[in-house]
């Protein structure tokens, strides 16, 4: 069997991308300057971590405002759209206050606000993207301060969008940004370890794919301290604002020929469900969208679906 360096012998590396790097490795040459050009579009408008962009405007307008963002950001706002309806609420990206006001803020103080406890989620009056933001198509419109952070979806998102540049040009190619993948690898299977939430040298399973969107998450690698009793990390349910403490680790795979999304985004619906099953259950989230997933719950049981391409060892 070809190694993924004889299949694939051309390597891209974009290691500031999104604070966690991404990997492009193709069967023929891409043209990295637009894959550049593509990273930096995309966070000038959606990174909360950069002073220059849109998102960054939102949450300093103190009398709200309309913002204009590309018109390549429509199938990430439709995302949304859909997954705040499956979860009843618990995915927002207006939960960006949320995890400022507990210290995963643009600085990476780490340090929670006094009074944190009082102010966070939906519950307690936080912005809500289905109330607070008025969208049309692509401009969205707000009355108050708002800050997002389309971290469920983004990196996922992005993903999608180089590999709408890099189909043209090679047939097989493998997308890696910080563990969430996009495979088009037909014929030569790409297997893939599944890290053990509680210690990231041991893996919990595998799984094999040739084509289609693998995505990963786990509160594991960003967590900081504790609060009232919940160990903090970035998957928080934005209805209460808290930390998910339920689960311990998630796999989703989405087909990348199948339902998974109208504008052919299937990294980001893998990268947002992945972040989904930590607050609503997998057979709720079925009833809107085509996936297949294992989880792993904070008492170590197991649960794999039936089209799951791979297994895990431990339960």
């Amino acid at each position: 069997m070809s190694s993924l360096a004889d299949c694939m012998p051309y390597t891209l590396a974009f290691p500031e991308a999104l604070g966690t790097g991404l990997l492009v490795q193709s069967a023929a040459a891409c043209e990295r300057t637009a894959i550049e050009a593509c990273i930096d579009g995309y966070e000038r408008a959606l990174s909360r971590f950069r002073e220059d962009s849109l998102v960054a405007s939102m949450r300093e307008a103190r009398h709200g405002g309309s913002f204009d963002f590309p018109d390549w950001a429509r199938g990430l706002f439709e995302l949304y759209d859909r997954l705040g309806d499956a979860t009843e609420g618990a995915i927002d990206p207006c939960v960006g206050e949320d995890l400022i006001r507990l210290g995963y803020d643009a600085a990476y103080s780490f340090v929670v606000e006094a009074g944190a406890g009082e102010r966070l989620g939906a519950l307690r009056g936080r912005p809500t993207w289905r109330s607070d933001v008025e969208r049309h198509d692509t401009t969205l419109v707000t009355k108050r301060p708002v800050s997002l952070d389309f971290g469920a979806c983004g990196k996922g998102y992005l993903v999608d969008l180089i590999a709408a540049m890099i189909r043209p040009v090679s047939p097989r190619f493998v997308i890696d940004a910080g563990g969430d993948l996009l495979i088009h690898s037909p014929g030569s299977p790409i297997t893939i370890a599944l890290e053990d939430p509680a210690d990231p040298a041991r893996a919990v399973g595998t799984a094999s794919v040739t084509s289609g969107a693998f995505c990963a998450s786990a509160p594991s690698r960003r967590h900081w301290g504790e609060a009232a009793g919940h160990r903090l990390h970035h998957l928080l349910n934005a209805i209460d604002g808290r930390p998910a403490d339920q689960v311990a680790a998630t796999w989703t795979y989405v087909n990348g020929n199948g339902e998974a999304a109208p504008r052919n985004i299937p990294t980001a619906l893998a990268d947002g469900l992945a972040t989904a099953l930590f607050v609503t259950q997998p057979q709720q989230l079925r009833a809107h969208f085509t996936f297949d997933c294992a989880l792993l719950t904070a008492t170590r049981h197991a649960q794999v679906s039936a089209g799951f391409p791979g297994n895990l060892f431990a339960s």
